[in-house]
């Protein structure tokens, strides 16, 4: 069971959320759009980082079946609300990124769009293995964020036991970037061992 008082990030995001966030653009990003209509997007998925669930209730349009976490309780709400408002069924959980076996469950994908880049160096190897023990393996995760990271961190974090199949610039739609903020979206295969 996950834990009942999540207290990451630090600072935490709850209060962003007590009006509308820059980056609650109050529909998917339009990556994930193409993503999923393209057929990336496989199978059961994870929005991690999933704020006001967005992305998870468009996936969900798409018969997957979409769990969504975040550790701001107001932002789980309030995609919990989305959900019953559009009759969309997701699965949304307040949980700590860095706690994902406590979902006591694996995924076939896993997206994150725009958390990536609020982890600190060692915060990043925590998430790569929270990740690792709710991926499938052979399977991919795929994430967009705003441009605060390099290629060369994203394949540093992701090295051993995982393969970057392809990173590429894309636009983060927010309320404060005109025209977007710039942001990497990669796949990223856990490895068969």
């Amino acid at each position: 069971m996950c834990a009942q008082e999540i207290t990451r990030p630090e600072g935490g995001f709850d209060q962003g959320y007590a009006g509308v966030p820059p980056w609650d653009i109050e529909r998917p990003q339009p990556a994930f759009v193409e993503l999923a209509k393209s057929g990336e997007v496989r199978g059961s998925v994870l929005d991690v980082g999933c704020g006001t669930g967005e992305n998870a209730l468009y996936l969900a349009g798409f018969d997957h079946e979409v769990c969504g976490v975040d550790s701001a309780p107001a932002a789980i709400q309030k995609a919990r609300s989305k959900s019953i408002q559009r009759g969309v069924r997701v699965n949304f959980r307040l949980v700590d990124a860095l706690e994902l076996p406590c979902l006591g469950q694996t995924f076939d994908t896993v997206i994150d769009s725009g958390l990536f880049h609020v982890f600190s160096d060692e915060e990043r190897i925590r998430f790569r293995e929270s990740l690792a023990a709710v991926l499938v393996p052979g399977e991919r995760e795929t994430r967009e964020g705003p441009r605060r990271v390099t290629q060369a961190e994203i394949r540093s974090t992701f090295g051993d036991g995982w393969n970057v199949n392809w990173i590429r610039e894309a636009r983060f739609e927010t309320h404060i970037h005109e025209g977007g903020a710039r942001a990497w979206l990669a796949s990223i295969t856990r490895s068969v061992r």
